[in-house]
């Protein structure tokens, strides 16, 4: 069992002020696999002025010095890649080839994107009679989930590093044997002391601290959409800028003219990728009536080809789902499903054959479903589709836009000029057509509930900067 109870801060290692020891548990055995302890305002007083004491040397660091320390962090995070896999896998229960292939990819995939705009990135233009210079804005905390550890870790710190900024890192206390490896990996990549700190702790005693610090200048949270509107409140009190990448229920709408056997098993499996705990994951297929009980075989056929098992194992299986609450939060909303009248086609409540350890759930598809019923309005984040019959185009877009968030949206046609104009009637930040992959170097994040601001590539700096105009 790993000893993980220290916090990172001004370029070391250090206990915390008070002791206060919380098990991280392997989702897969139930068994406990590290301790961290659980942090509090003091400690985070203590990263914060490390953080301000390095603000006044590293946000007057050129671009090239920011640029050979990122090009660093790259080394080091290749090197020790496979460990960075294993930690995720680990942690929350991601199956070991999804963990290397796309887990532990985001860490690379986010420094590289960044290093790439940060050797075109304008700090500074002339605008008529006015020089803008773009600053980094000064002490960044960040509140990061544990779905997809490193991927929200790696796109808010490498971009603040890019521009020049200092922070302060609270990672999941859930899943958090990522963070710890990556904050070894920022302190052998050479960065100065008190630029990058990392304290663990729960929203309570750490979050709350961090949103609400009058020395911190900016906020960049992952999570749930309640868990953001608190933190928004909080960090108003200081008026400091908070950029949020929120909850979903992404619509994947199935045009008539689209091939109907690939696109329901595309969206079947997209859907229950990373045991459906992605905020972005396509959970309402809207499907044609005239096409609906073709599609509901089609999907059926899909899912009893999905695999539950072991995530320590090479496959292409999903694993449980990342600790005992969010099983039972998956359970309660699979039962009200079924209490509120939608048809289970497949999967259900309870754990699948075979797996009595571990917080492993049915894959589940419900049909039957319309739009008021709360499985097609709330986040479950786990594997569970609805599947929505529509009767027009026109109505598969009202449908897709009845919603609070925001945040993707997934339309399949054999026509690119109609998903074309369909997906611009879409209220939602980011749209793939035909199972087009979003890169690294796109904006991410969404409308609406599902947050506000941009992460990825050149677009996730400007949350880390401030612009001035000097005229003359």
């Amino acid at each position: 069992m790993k000893d993980n109870r220290q916090f990172y801060i001004n370029g070391n290692w250090v206990n915390p002020t008070t002791a206060c020891d919380f098990p991280v548990i392997n989702p897969a055995t139930e068994q406990v696999i590290a301790t961290i302890s659980l942090g509090n305002s003091t400690d985070v007083n203590v990263a914060v002025s490390a953080a301000r004491q390095a603000f006044s040397s590293y946000g007057k660091s050129s671009v090239e010095e920011r640029i050979s320390l990122l090009e660093g962090l790259l080394k080091q995070y290749m090197e020790r890649y496979d460990e960075m896999a294993h930690a995720i896998s680990l942690e929350m229960g991601s199956p070991i080839d999804f963990a290397i292939n796309a887990q532990a990819d985001c860490g690379k995939g986010h420094i590289k994107s960044t290093l790439a705009a940060l050797k075109e990135f304008e700090f500074e233009r002339q605008l008529g009679n006015a020089q803008i210079v773009k600053e980094p804005i000064g002490v960044c905390g960040f509140i990061t989930p544990w779905n997809w550890p490193i991927n929200q870790i790696a796109c808010k710190v490498a971009p603040a590093l890019a521009t020049g900024c200092t922070m302060i890192l609270k990672p999941s206390e859930i899943a958090p044997l990522s963070a710890q490896l990556f904050s070894q990996m920022v302190h052998d990549a050479g960065y100065p002391a008190g630029v990058y700190n990392m304290v663990h702790g729960d929203g309570m005693g750490v979050g709350s601290a961090i949103s609400s610090h009058p020395d911190i200048d900016m906020v960049s949270f992952t999570g749930s959409t309640r868990a953001g509107i608190a933190i928004a409140k909080s960090a108003a009190e200081t008026v400091k800028r908070v950029a949020q990448e929120l909850g979903g229920k992404s619509p994947n709408i199935i045009l008539d003219d689209a091939k109907l056997s690939s696109a329901v098993s595309r969206g079947v499996r997209s859907c229950m990728s990373n045991t459906g705990q992605s905020c972005n994951a396509p959970t309402r297929m809207l499907v044609p009536v005239s096409q609906y009980q073709d599609a509901i075989e089609i999907a059926k056929t899909t899912l009893a080809s999905v695999e539950v098992g072991d995530p320590a194992k090479s496959g292409a299986h999903i694993g449980p789902l990342v600790s005992k609450d969010h099983f039972d939060k998956v359970q309660n909303m699979i039962q009200m499903g079924i209490d509120e009248g939608a048809t289970l086609l497949a999967g259900g409540v309870g754990k699948p054959e075979g797996f009595d350890c571990g917080y492993f759930c049915k894959p589940t598809i419900f049909t039957g479903v319309n739009n008021d019923m709360h499985i097609a309005r709330e986040e479950i984040f786990g594997p569970v589709l609805v599947m929505i019959p529509y009767a027009d185009e026109a109505q598969a877009i009202s449908i897709a836009n009845d919603t609070p968030y925001g945040l993707a949206a997934y339309i399949q046609s054999e026509s690119p000029e109609r998903a074309q104009q369909v997906a611009k009637q879409i209220r939602a930040g980011m749209i793939s057509i035909n199972g087009g992959a979003h890169h690294y170097s796109s904006p991410f994040g969404g409308y609406k509930q599902s947050g506000n601001g941009r992460e990825w590539g050149e677009f996730g700096f400007d949350d880390f900067l401030e612009i001035k105009s000097i005229s003359s």
